[in-house]
């Protein structure tokens, strides 16, 4: 595993006028140091997310991780799904992802989502893992409180 040691920072829809709140910290929960995404969802103004995320370098380049096939997690929320994202230099607008969804429970559970399962996001690309510049974590899409934390996070190879 190519374990990422992520700098997460918050992002919320007030970016386009939307009234969700949250914030990003660290804690320890379930026994683990974790950094945890906890915030109330507001579809009210055009909006409806809250997101932690991270470049995969400080400087924003991209990162070939083609020899992996695909984003590893071990995370613990409150039962509701939660979007993964990842941006790649194909992209040019901020809304423009690849994504795949995963279902929290209440305990740490280790996610694999393979890159050959992420769909592109208002844009005609084919996911290309040799550019990857971002990840993301997000309560997206319905009002709500929302409690997702990531223990650690990298790319897996399955073998």
């Amino acid at each position: 595993m190519m374990k990422l040691n992520p700098k997460w920072v918050f992002v919320s829809d007030t970016v386009m006028g939307g009234v969700s709140k949250g914030a990003v910290t660290q804690e320890v929960l379930g026994a683990r140091n974790a950094t945890v995404l906890r915030g109330a969802v507001s579809l009210k103004n055009n909006g409806g997310f809250i997101q932690m995320a991270s470049d995969l370098r400080e400087d924003g380049s991209e990162v070939d991780v083609s020899t992996w096939d695909g984003i590893e997690a071990v995370v613990w929320g409150d039962g509701a799904t939660y979007d993964i994202r990842l941006r790649t230099a194909q992209l040019s607008k901020p809304w423009q992802s690849f994504r795949a969804d995963f279902a929290s429970k209440p305990e740490w559970q280790r996610i694999r989502i393979p890159f050959a399962s992420l769909a592109a996001h208002r844009v005609d690309a084919v996911f290309d893992p040799t550019c990857v510049k971002r990840i993301g974590i997000l309560a997206i899409g319905r009002a709500c409180d929302a409690l997702v934390a990531v223990s650690s996070i990298g790319f897996y190879a399955a073998s």
